[in-house]
């Protein structure tokens, strides 16, 4: 008797185990803010409701859309407002300078920093918080001109290995607005696409780079958090390019640990003698 009930035990075991190998992973919570104070972007409500269709579709993230900055603290809210605490991941699809106080950017900050959580900044994102010196370590870079306007940008792609970059041509053309950045180094991210400065108007007088260098998108980690931004998505119908969804559906997979890359800071290709 005690044998048989051994064997039922074991059988109930091995059959709850394999029942636990097949389950799949808790799905991610994304946040999303898309507050703007300034110029408002007619592609963001496109934008936000692709990417959390995304993460349905893929089953990988669930996502909640804020217009407000309520969300980022570490603060216990009321009712049932979910704060930092509760994501894996916020995406700023954003602009101007947003309604933060002082506990709210030291905790925004944290969760990426120190947390390891994930950020993934969209177009105007690089146009937030210009002022905010921390931020812009954060992210990268910031706004400083759009000399070309919305224009047929000539892209070239740096690092077809990093997810969501081998379904672009190497090089392409895109209509887009694409920012110039200051306050960005190459010592400090991995730049996946940039502009091919051969094929732009260099006389253009709001061109401020003397170096030619103009990222189209880049990934850095941010101490133990990891940071994805590109300039495009100001034009709403490139969010219903496969090429753009498989771009930012990878790139939130990697920001929210889902999957790794190599995000070590390369120097730019011209850089080992000619300058563009």
């Amino acid at each position: 008797m005690r044998s048989v009930r051994l064997i039922v035990r074991l059988a109930i075991c091995a059959a709850i185990g394999s029942a636990g190998m097949g389950q799949s992973p808790p799905r991610k919570k994304l946040l999303i803010i898309c507050e703007e104070k300034g110029y408002r972007h007619e592609a963001v409500t496109h934008a936000v409701s692709t990417i959390e269709r995304l993460g349905r579709d893929t089953g990988l993230w669930d996502t909640e859309i804020h217009t407000d900055t309520e969300p980022l603290t570490k603060k216990k809210l009321e009712y049932n407002a979910r704060n930092l605490d509760n994501f894996d991941g916020v995406l700023f699809y954003t602009g101007g300078t947003l309604e933060m106080d002082d506990r709210q950017k030291a905790d925004f900050l944290s969760f990426i920093h120190d947390d390891g959580k994930g950020f993934i900044g969209v177009h105007s994102a690089a146009i937030t918080f210009v002022n905010w010196p921390e931020f812009v370590e954060m992210l990268g870079g910031t706004f400083d001109e759009h000399p070309w306007g919305t224009f047929l940008a000539p892209i070239v792609v740096e690092d077809p290995g990093f997810p969501g970059m081998a379904q672009w041509p190497k090089a392409f053309t895109l209509k887009d607005e694409i920012y110039q950045m200051k306050s960005f180094s190459r010592e400090n991210t991995r730049v996946l696409m940039t502009l091919d400065a051969g094929k732009l108007d260099l006389a253009n007088p709001k061109v401020h780079r003397k170096d030619h260098d103009f990222p189209v998108a880049w990934a850095k980690t941010y101490g133990k958090g990891r940071v994805f931004y590109s300039t495009l998505g100001h034009v709403d119908a490139n969010w219903d390019k496969p090429e753009m969804q498989k771009m930012f559906t990878e790139a939130i997979k990697w920001a929210l640990r889902l999957e790794d890359a190599d995000v070590t800071p390369r120097p730019a290709p011209h850089a080992a003698g000619n300058s563009r």
